[in-house]
């Protein structure tokens, strides 16, 4: 009996370090959103800097999966290519060059009739280029933006005032001074808008874990 319960509380071990160490690709779901960690430099760190809301975890881009008989697909506006459909192992092998880790959040259970029509409408926005202001509109598309948008019928996610001052100086951070004159356009600050931090703080996603086993 003694040596039953020890072998239990073995396999119970393996179970939470393998829960802890993330999900394998094959248990990915249609739907569930991958977040990318972010960098501490360039754009990346400037979306963190003025985004984060966890000490734990940072994010500076945000795709969503979609399984079909044709594999394992990311559907998200990227900074490279515009609102596009990329394999999922392409995805994940570009971002880990990037030394970027990306992590799994799922709908919960009331939220998952969403998803249907949110693919569908994912893949009707395919095409568009990024919106590099970072200003709604309706011919360009940032990540999170594009994200939020897929799931606007079923008020999923919601916009919030844009932020781009520094929380350590209470400043416009110096990156998006710069960044805005190149455009030549005002500062959006507190224009609606999204961010993949404050999509993955949502109360109607739960955190799976990090993507591993890629194939």
């Amino acid at each position: 009996m003694k040596n039953i319960f020890i072998l239990l509380l073995f396999v119970g071990f393996l179970f939470s370090c393998s829960s802890q160490n993330g999900i394998d690709y094959s248990k990915l779901q249609t739907g569930d959103l991958i977040f990318v960690e972010a960098k501490q430099k360039n754009l990346s760190g400037a979306i963190n800097r003025v985004t984060q809301t966890s000490e734990v975890e940072n994010f500076d881009h945000v795709a969503i999966i979609e399984i079909t008989s044709n594999g394992i697909f990311v559907l998200h506006a990227s900074t490279k290519s515009g609102s596009n459909k990329q394999s999922l192992e392409d995805f994940y092998t570009e971002n880990l060059k990037n030394h970027q880790n990306m992590v799994v959040y799922r709908l919960k259970k009331d939220y998952q009739k969403a998803i249907r029509p949110a693919i569908i409408k994912a893949n009707s926005m395919l095409g568009k280029p990024y919106n590099w202001s970072y200003i709604l509109n309706e011919e360009s598309y940032y990540c999170s933006d594009f994200i939020e948008r897929i799931f606007r019928e079923d008020s999923v996610f919601e916009h919030i005032p844009m932020n781009f001052k520094n929380p350590e100086t209470h400043q416009i951070d110096d990156f998006w001074v710069q960044f805005y004159q190149k455009l030549e356009l005002e500062i959006p600050q507190g224009h609606p808008g999204t961010n993949p931090n404050q999509l993955a703080s949502s109360h109607k996603l739960i955190r799976i874990g990090p993507v591993v086993g890629i194939k």
